[in-house]
């Protein structure tokens, strides 16, 4: 996705109190989702949901795990890490744009068996349009313009792509 807005949760978290206070905020919100038979673990997609779902779950007083994309760009469990049939699990992902990650890693918790309760993110860029099939919550929803490459007005105009992530454009 193209945006002439961009969001580095890395900033905020590199400072491990922050981490810590928007972890805190949002396991509430996941624990309120969860419902009376909470949670048993959190799990996210590396790389930009590790800091914030590792303090989720050390909020939740839970195990975490991470996925990860294979050299397929294909997302999976990997290092050893498993799931057990019957867990309910949170997927906490720092900023939600499409919600493609976070349902990537939703399938891999159905696939083992476990049951995705929940979802959360510090951001939500859809303005809340994203849908993950699971309810779901974010500290703070925006509505941030982005297009496919294939009809991006900047594409259009010549400006260069420009991502300062960690995903190539």
């Amino acid at each position: 996705m193209h945006s002439g807005e961009y969001l580095q949760s890395a900033l905020v978290l590199a400072h491990p109190e922050h981490a810590g206070t928007l972890g805190r905020a949002l396991a509430e919100k996941l624990r309120d989702l969860a419902g009376a038979d909470g949670v048993a673990l959190v799990i996210s997609p590396a790389l930009g949901g590790l800091i914030i779902g590792h303090e989720v779950a050390r909020s939740l007083g839970v195990r975490f795990l991470f996925t990860e994309r294979d050299a397929d760009r294909k997302m999976s469990l990997r290092r050893g890490f498993s799931l057990l049939p019957g867990e309910r699990v949170v997927v906490v992902e720092d900023v939600i744009t499409t919600g493609g990650s976070t349902v990537e890693v939703i399938e891999i918790v159905r696939a083992a068996g476990a049951i995705p309760v929940a979802a959360g993110s510090i951001i939500d860029r859809s303005g809340g349009a994203a849908d993950l099939g699971i309810p779901r919550a974010a500290l703070v929803t925006l509505k941030v313009e982005a297009h496919q490459p294939e009809s991006c007005p900047m594409c259009a105009a010549g400006e260069p792509v420009v991502k300062p992530g960690s995903r190539p454009a």
